[in-house]
C-alpha cells in the first residue's frame, strides 16, 4: 500500500523584532537658506539604505530626512525652508535570523522634534521604530489517497486553506504634469511638499492587476516677479493602470503592501516658454502576497478489513483565510489657536496622520483605538508673522467586523485618512470633518492532525478469532460507524446495508447488526 500525498504552500512568520532609535543633532542653517525667526511645520520621511541579516542580527543602516518651514528673520518675513538628514546604523538582535533570509522591515516616524538654538543653528530629535520580521515558505504534507489491492476502509475530511500561490515584489509608476491655472505666478523655486497617497485600490482578474488610486500633492512656491511673492497649489491627480501576473486567477485574495518608493518633481516651462509645469513621477513599490482559497480533501484515518493497519500521526500548523474587510467612521474636530498667537485669516494646507495606540481582539473583530493627527498650515495677516500652524488630535475607536475572529488569529491592518475638511469657524477656531479608512486581512491559525505514514501487518489471529461473526450491537453516547466498523473490522458501508441506513448517522440506543465478512 501506498500513500498518495499533496503538497500544500504555506506561509509563516518565522522570527521578528523591533528596536526604537532617538535621534538628535544640531543643524546649520545652509548659506543659501536665510536666518531663522520661527519655525512653523517640521516633516520627515525614513529612508533604509541598508538591510543585512547576519546569525542572530540584522544590520539596517539609514536616515531620516527632514525639512523645516519656517519665516525669516527679514524685515519682511518670508517663508523659507531647510532640508537635513540624521543618519542611523543600528544593530538589532533578532533570534534565528539566518544570513541568507529576507528581512522586512516597517519604518514608522513617532516623534519629530525641532528646535531654534539660534537664527543659523536648529536642535533636530525624532524617535523613529524599527520593526522587523523573516517570513518563510513551507510544505505539508497532507495524505489524499491510499493505493494498493487490500480492502480498506478511507475516512476523509474537507479542509479549507489559504495557500499562497504568488509571492512576488512589483513596482507601479504614476506620472502626472500639472499646469498651474491662470491667477497663480509663475514657479521660481518649490520649497516645500506633501505627497500622499489615498483610496489604493487593488481588482484582480485572470492574470492582471488593475490598480487605481489618488495621489494627495500640496506645495508652496516662491513666484517670478517683484518680491517673489510666495503661493501655492494644492490637487488630488487620481491615477490607474494594470499590471500583468503571471498565475493570477481572478478568484484569489491579495493581500498588498503599497508605499511610494522614489519621487521627483521637476519644473518645466509651458508652451510659451514659462515655468508653469510641475512634472511629478512616482513609483510605488508593491509587496504583493496572492493566497488561492481552497477545499482540500484529506484522509483523517484508515483501517483494514483483512490487515492490521497501524496510522502514524503528526500535527500539521495550517492557515485559512477567515476575512478581508474594509470599514471607515467619520470624526470631528474643533481645533483653537494657542492663547497669544495671531488669528486665522486663510486655510493654506491640512494633512493628517494616524497613530495607533491598540489593536485587539474583541467579539465582533477587532478593536482598533489611536489617535488621528492633524497638522494646518495657514495665513494669518499678521506683519510678524504671516503664516503659522496648529496642529490637534481627534481620538478614535473602532470595531473592523470579523466575525468567528479568535486571539490565535493573524492579520494585516491598515488604516489611513480616506477625507479630510478643514473649515474656518472664525478667526480662532477651525472645525476638521475626517473620515478614516481600515482596511483588514485576517487568517485563522489551525493545527490539524495528519497522517504521516502507515504500518501494514498480517492481522493477530488470536485478535482476530475471539471477534464475533455477528454481533448484536446497541449505540453508546460518542459511538460512529466509522468507530464501530474499525472495532470488528466490518466496512462501513456492509453495516449501512445490512441494517438499511440511509447515512452514517447513529444515535445511542439504536441496534445494529454487525455480520463479520468470511472472505
Amino acid at each position: 500500500m501506498e500513500l498518495i500525498r499533496k503538497n500544500i504552500h504555506i506561509d509563516r512568520v518565522k522570527c521578528r523584532a523591533g528596536t526604537q532609535v532617538a535621534l538628535e543633532d544640531d543643524i546649520n542653517i545652509t548659506d543659501s537658506r536665510p536666518d531663522v525667526y520661527q519655525l512653523v511645520q517640521e516633516q520627515g520621511e525614513i529612508i533604509v539604505e541598508e538591510l543585512r541579516a547576519v546569525q542572530d542580527h540584522v544590520h539596517v543602516k539609514g536616515k531620516l530626512k527632514f525639512t523645516v518651514l519656517y519665516l525669516s528673520d527679514d524685515d519682511v518675513r518670508r517663508l523659507s525652508s531647510m532640508e537635513g538628514s540624521l543618519p542611523f546604523d543600528e544593530q538589532i538582535y533578532m533570534e534565528g535570523v539566518a544570513p541568507t533570509d529576507g528581512v522586512m522591515v516597517k519604518k514608522e516616524l513617532e516623534d519629530l522634534s525641532v528646535g531654534i538654538i539660534n537664527s543659523r543653528k536648529l536642535s533636530v530629535q525624532a524617535l523613529i521604530s524599527l520593526n522587523l520580521h523573516v517570513e518563510e515558505l513551507y510544505d505539508e504534507e497532507a495524505a489524499v489517497e491510499l493505493t494498493g489491492e487490500d480492502p480498506v476502509e478511507l475516512k476523509r475530511k474537507v479542509i479549507d486553506l489559504a495557500g499562497l500561490a504568488i509571492q512576488k515584489k512589483d513596482i507601479f509608476r504614476i506620472r502626472e504634469e500639472i499646469e498651474l491655472p491662470s491667477g497663480h505666478p509663475n514657479i521660481f523655486e518649490i520649497f516645500w511638499m506633501t505627497c500622499t497617497l489615498s483610496d489604493v485600490q487593488f481588482r484582480l482578474s485572470d492574470g492582471r492587476i488593475a490598480v487605481q488610486g489618488q495621489v494627495q500633492l500640496f506645495f508652496l512656491y516662491e513666484g517670478e516677479g517683484e518680491g517673489r511673492p510666495v503661493s501655492w497649489y494644492e490637487a488630488t491627480l487620481p491615477f490607474s493602470g494594470v499590471l500583468d501576473c503571471q498565475g493570477l486567477k481572478e478568484q484569489m485574495v491579495d493581500d498588498i503592501v503599497c508605499s511610494i518608493g522614489h519621487k521627483e518633481v521637476e519644473v518645466k516651462a509651458d508652451a510659451d516658454g514659462e515655468e508653469r509645469v510641475v512634472s511629478l513621477e512616482l513609483v510605488l513599490d508593491l509587496d504583493m502576497k496572492i493566497y488561492e482559497e481552497e477545499q482540500t480533501e484529506i484522509l483523517s484515518d484508515v483501517y483494514g478489513v483483512t490487515k492490521e493497519i497501524d496510522v502514524v500521526t503528526g500535527t500539521a500548523k495550517l492557515k485559512q483565510l477567515l476575512m478581508k474587510n474594509t470599514g471607515r467612521t467619520r470624526l470631528n474636530g474643533h481645533f483653537k489657536v494657542a492663547e497669544g498667537m495671531p488669528k486665522i485669516q486663510q486655510i493654506c494646507h491640512s494633512g493628517c496622520t494616524v497613530q495607533l495606540a491598540e489593536v485587539r481582539v474583541v467579539e465582533e473583530g477587532l478593536r482598533i483605538t489611536g489617535a488621528a493627527v492633524v497638522e494646518i498650515l495657514y495665513m494669518t495677516g499678521d506683519v510678524e508673522t504671516p503664516y503659522d500652524s496648529m496642529e490637534g488630535t481627534i481620538p478614535f475607536s473602532y470595531v473592523l467586523e470579523i466575525p468567528g475572529i479568535r486571539e490565535t488569529c493573524t492579520w494585516r491592518l491598515e488604516t489611513s485618512p480616506a477625507e479630510l475638511t478643514v473649515t474656518m469657524a472664525d478667526g480662532e477656531e477651525a472645525d476638521v470633518k475626517l473620515v478614516l479608512s481600515f482596511a483588514g486581512i485576517v487568517f485563522d491559525n489551525y493545527e490539524e492532525p495528519m497522517i504521516r505514514d502507515i504500518k501494514v501487518s498480517d492481522p493477530d489471529p488470536e485478535k482476530m478469532g475471539a471477534l464475533p461473526g455477528i454481533v448484536a450491537y446497541i449505540a453508546r453516547d460518542g459511538d460512529s460507524l466509522w468507530d464501530i466498523g474499525k472495532r470488528y473490522y466490518v466496512p462501513v458501508s456492509q453495516i449501512r446495508e445490512i441494517n438499511e441506513l440511509a447515512s452514517d448517522e447513529i444515535h445511542p440506543g439504536d441496534k445494529l447488526l454487525i455480520v463479520k465478512s468470511t472472505s
